[in-house]
Formats: C-alpha cells, sequence, structure tokens
C-alpha cells in the first residue's frame, strides 16, 4: 500500500508529547501548593494528602507523556496505539469536563457582576477548551490517520504487544490499569472512603475494599486484553453495581459527611457548604452520567469479543 510517509510528523509530535509530559511534572509540586494556599485561605492547616490524587494523575502523565513521545520519536507501533487510547479518553474527558463547566461554573461565580462573570466564563471556556478538546484533538486526528500507522509499520515491522488486542479493547485494559492505581491513592489520601449501598465504608473496612478493588482492576485489565469474555461479564456487574451503591448511599448520606470522612478541614468543608451544587443530588447525577458512559462502551467494545472467538 502507498502512504505518505509521516517520520517528520511523529518526531515533531513526539517532541511536543515531551513538552506536555515536563508540563505534567511541573503540576505536580503546584498540586501541593494549592493545598496550602487553599488552607491559608480558609485559616486552617494544609492537608497535603489531598494533594496526592492529583500529583499522582500528573505524575503518571508525565511519565506517560514523555515515554510515548520518545516512541513516537522512534516510530514505534505501541507508541502509536497507546497515543489513540490517551487522546481518545483525554478528549473523552475533555467533553465532560467542558459540559461541568457550562452547568457548573456559573453557580461558582453567582458572587461575580454580570460582566465579570460573562469574561470569566468566556475566558474559561477558551481555556478549557483548547486544553480539553483542541489539544487531544490535534493528537487523535494526526495518530488515526492510516499514513502515520502505515509509517510506523514500516519503520517498526516487528510485531509490538499492542497488536494483540484491539485497540478499544486494550483501551479498556488500560483504564482498569489506571482504576487500580487509583484505588491505592484513595486508600492513602481520603481515607478510603467509599460508598456502599447506603453507607460511608471508611478507615479498615475502607481501605480493605480499596484494597480489593485495586487487585479486582489489575485481574481483570489482564484478562480484557487476553480477551477473557467473562471479563467483560464481570466489568459490566460491578460498574453496575458501583453505580446502584452511589445512588443508593446518596440518596441517604449527606455529601458533607463523607467529606468530613475523608480528612477535609472544618474552614474548608464550610466554604464548601456555601455552594449549592455541592449536594448529594448532584453527585448523584454526575455519577450516574459518567457510569452511564463507560457501561455504553463496555456494551459497545462487546464485539471485540466475538470477532476474537
Amino acid at each position: 500500500m502507498e502512504f505518505k510517509d509521516r517520520h517528520t510528523g511523529l518526531i515533531v509530535f513526539g517532541v511536543l508529547e515531551i513538552l506536555l509530559g515536563c508540563l505534567c511534572a511541573l503540576m505536580v509540586p503546584l498540586m501541593i501548593w494549592g493545598q496550602v494556599m487553599s488552607a491559608q485561605a480558609t485559616g486552617g492547616a494544609p492537608n497535603l494528602r489531598m494533594a496526592i490524587p492529583g500529583a499522582l494523575v500528573y505524575a503518571l502523565l508525565a511519565v506517560a507523556f514523555v515515554w510515548l513521545g520518545i516512541g513516537s520519536m522512534r516510530f514505534r507501533r505501541w507508541a502509536r496505539a497507546l497515543l489513540l487510547i490517551l487522546s481518545w479518553s483525554w478528549l473523552g474527558m475533555g467533553v465532560i469536563a467542558i459540559g461541568f463547566l457550562l452547568v457548573l461554573s456559573p453557580k461558582m461565580m453567582g458572587s461575580l457582576p454580570p460582566g465579570a462573570k460573562t469574561v470569566a466564563l468566556v475566558v474559561a471556556a477558551v481555556i478549557w477548551t483548547l486544553i480539553f478538546i483542541v489539544v487531544p484533538g490535534v493528537l487523535v486526528v494526526f495518530y488515526q490517520s492510516k499514513h502515520v500507522k502505515a509509517t510506523c509499520e514500516a519503520h517498526d515491522p516487528v510485531a509490538r504487544w499492542t497488536d494483540e488486542c484491539p485497540l478499544p479493547v486494550l483501551a479498556v485494559a488500560v483504564w482498569l490499569g489506571f482504576g487500580a492505581a487509583s484505588m491505592l491513592a484513595m486508600a492513602i489520601a481520603s481515607n478510603a472512603v467509599l460508598p456502599f449501598f447506603g453507607v460511608l465504608l471508611s478507615g479498615l473496612w475502607g481501605t480493605a475494599a480499596c484494597l480489593l478493588l485495586s487487585v479486582l482492576w489489575v485481574c481483570l485489565a489482564w484478562a480484557w486484553y487476553r480477551l477473557k469474555p467473562a471479563a467483560w461479564w464481570i466489568t459490566l456487574a460491578i460498574l453496575l453495581a458501583l453505580s446502584l451503591s452511589s445512588i443508593v448511599t446518596f440518596t441517604q448520606v449527606d455529601v458533607m459527611e463523607m467529606y468530613r470522612l475523608m480528612g477535609y478541614p472544618p474552614e474548608q468543608m464550610a466554604l464548601m457548604e456555601q455552594y449549592s451544587f455541592l449536594t448529594g443530588q448532584t453527585m448523584i447525577w454526575w455519577s450516574a452520567g459518567f457510569m452511564l458512559l463507560m457501561i455504553g462502551y463496555i456494551i459497545w467494545v462487546k464485539r471485540f469479543f466475538h470477532r476474537a472467538v
């Protein structure tokens, strides 16, 4: 098949991805600084544990972007596959983030004058669109190109581990692996607080649940990569159970109780209580919406298991 060699583009994009990795690395200390500034604003003591989840995400992204950027510059097939997964995931989260901005930002800026509120919303919308839509969208368009795919295959003719699994299925395996790391971070940073069918688990029980879910996500990630049909059914069942658990819990438990168990200082909780959208009802709608998207994707991906049989 004739194709246009995109090796120059792969190098350029690889350099840009390394720069993105460096920016993500800079965000790690900024997360800690943010907790310190938040504590100063509320007059309480900084709770640095709260910075762990965000710092972990940015640290993982820093490593991923640098590693994948180098892979792109070396025209590796696995780098293109993983960059597509990362870019599509980034774009999907970007759409959700924009929805969050449009719905909740006006309420968060309620104290501002109308003119200032409009300017702030426009500036925020432009910045968020660039970060969450434009940048990942450009990455998707480039790495989705058949010419980029053919260039990587020509420069890297050896079959790689990413070739053994359909890309949409591999994406779920990657998400499950990230979920495993998130469960461990939650156990450390937020006292392992988890909703469980009307109650909030925390402490020893919450930690045990986080560890169990972390191990389960790792096992399911491997099973998805190996295209085991049982992994599909188990994942769907767990997602449905987690969705139902969140709905049942936040219809009975005050969301502020969750923040208290997570270790938020009283000063910060008092500030959060001023926002009417930080309620259990909001938590239910956002959790349900996110889970519906995940479950819909899981159902769509099932077709690849049929092809593999």
